[in-house]
């Protein structure tokens, strides 16, 4: 399975951003509204400039309180991002983020993002092939 499949797949294939200048409460703002673990950070939309995740914030927090609310996004954001292509495999996106520690993955095609993909994407499309192949396997065994 490659991420074009697993995207294609998504039902809400927006992508949430955020500009480097936006505070981090407008962010944590942005995260609690739309349900998800991280945001793009671009200024204009197309261009990645980074990535912020609830453990970004969490981290901050965790050091300086409350304080880091009014900080900006760019202060925060993790800036060298590790990205995939919609051609690259289920299984090599989970390789990645698991020796990377992260869950979430920008897109990238042709230098524009197309998406972010999640752990939990990845994780829910490897298991619907298994079940797909273990319901093939059973029919094949049952001479179906």
């Amino acid at each position: 399975m490659r991420v074009e499949d697993i995207i294609a797949a998504k039902p809400h294939q927006e992508i949430y951003s955020v500009k480097k200048s936006s505070s981090i409460d407008a962010a944590v703002s942005e995260l609690s509204n739309r349900k998800v673990g991280a945001l793009i950070v671009s200024d204009d939309g197309k261009t990645l400039d980074g990535i912020l995740s609830e453990r970004d914030i969490i981290r901050e927090m965790g050091k300086r309180g409350t304080a880091c609310l009014g900080d900006n996004v760019g202060d925060l954001m993790t800036g060298t991002v590790s990205c995939c292509a919609k051609s690259d495999t289920a299984d090599k996106v989970l390789e990645t983020m698991t020796e990377g520690r992260f869950r979430h993955m920008p897109i990238l095609d042709g230098g524009k993002i197309i998406g972010l993909i999640s752990i939990g994407d990845v994780v829910k499309a490897r298991l619907d092939d298994m079940a797909r192949e273990n319901s093939a396997m059973v029919d094949m065994i049952r001479g179906l």
